[in-house]
């Protein structure tokens, strides 16, 4: 009789505190990226908590893409604002060096393709000072 308490594979598996947690916190990264309103986002996040298993977890979620789909295609011009945000709490210094090194990335990188048209405007200005 106890058996049936015990199949992790059932779907009346009884959803944990952290369960919640961790929908309410996908609600809202769907939120922030304009997947849901703000009255989407509220009902989903009353029904989360008050949710007593995994599946009725998963259905608020169901229409949602999942976590590969959030991710954004690697980028090294996409500055980690959480980070940045971690940094200047705990060491504005850190925070600023963490800025400066991302911006600085974020420039050389559009240059690279560009190469090619430097060049040309370079040999010209040499040319012109002769």
């Amino acid at each position: 009789m106890h058996d049936s308490e015990e199949h992790p594979t059932s779907p009346a598996l009884r959803a944990s505190d952290a369960e919640r947690d961790q929908v309410e916190a996908r609600l809202q990264h769907h939120y922030a990226v304009g997947r849901l309103t703000l009255p989407e986002l509220e009902g989903r996040a009353v029904a989360a908590y008050e949710a007593r298993t995994r599946e009725q977890l998963q259905d608020l979620l169901a229409d949602l893409p999942g976590e590969a789909a959030d991710l954004p295609a690697p980028s090294t011009r996409v500055i980690d604002s959480r980070l940045l945000i971690v940094l200047l709490c705990v060491s504005p210094p850190a925070a600023l060096i963490y800025w400066l090194i991302r911006q600085r990335a974020a420039r050389r990188r559009p240059s690279r393709p560009q190469a090619g048209e430097g060049k040309g405007k370079g040999e010209g200005a040499q040319t012109a000072s002769k």
